[in-house]
C-alpha cells in the first residue's frame, strides 16, 4: 500500500475532498469540511491518520506496532498508521472507511443528505 492508493480510495468516498495543511506538510481528506484522513510522513516515514472510537483504537495499537498513537491529533480517537509495516491491504480499506463513516455520522442529518448518504 502507498500514499497514491491511499488518497485515491479515500478520495473516491462520495463528498471527498483534499485539501493541504501546509503546517504539518500533510495531504487532509475531509467529508463536508470535516477531516477523516491525513496523509503524511511520520518520522521518515509515510502514514496516514484516521478517526475511530476510543476503544478501537487502543486496541488497535496493542495488535498491530505499525499502528501507534497520532502525534499531532487527538490521541484517544486517531491512530497514526505507518505504511510501512506488515499490516494488510484489507486492514487499511476497512480503517479508511470505518473512519470516513464515523465522521460522516457526526455530520447534521441536511450536510449527510447533500453527500448522498
Amino acid at each position: 500500500m502507498n500514499n497514491d492508493q491511499l488518497l485515491d480510495y479515500c478520495l473516491s468516498k462520495p463528498g471527498a475532498h483534499q485539501s493541504n495543511e501546509n503546517l504539518w506538510q500533510a495531504n487532509q481528506i475531509k467529508v463536508a469540511g470535516v477531516m477523516f484522513a491525513m496523509l503524511r510522513d511520520k518520522e521518515g516515514h509515510p502514514a496516514i491518520s484516521l478517526k475511530t472510537s476510543h476503544q478501537t483504537a487502543a486496541s488497535l495499537r496493542h495488535q498491530h506496532p505499525e499502528i501507534l498513537p497520532s502525534d499531532c491529533l487527538n490521541k484517544a480517537h486517531w491512530n497514526c498508521v505507518l505504511l510501512d509495516g506488515n499490516l494488510p491491504d484489507s486492514q487499511f480499506y476497512n480503517l479508511i472507511d470505518s473512519s470516513y463513516q464515523l465522521v460522516l455520522e457526526g455530520l447534521p442529518e441536511e450536510k449527510r443528505q447533500e453527500i448522498g448518504d
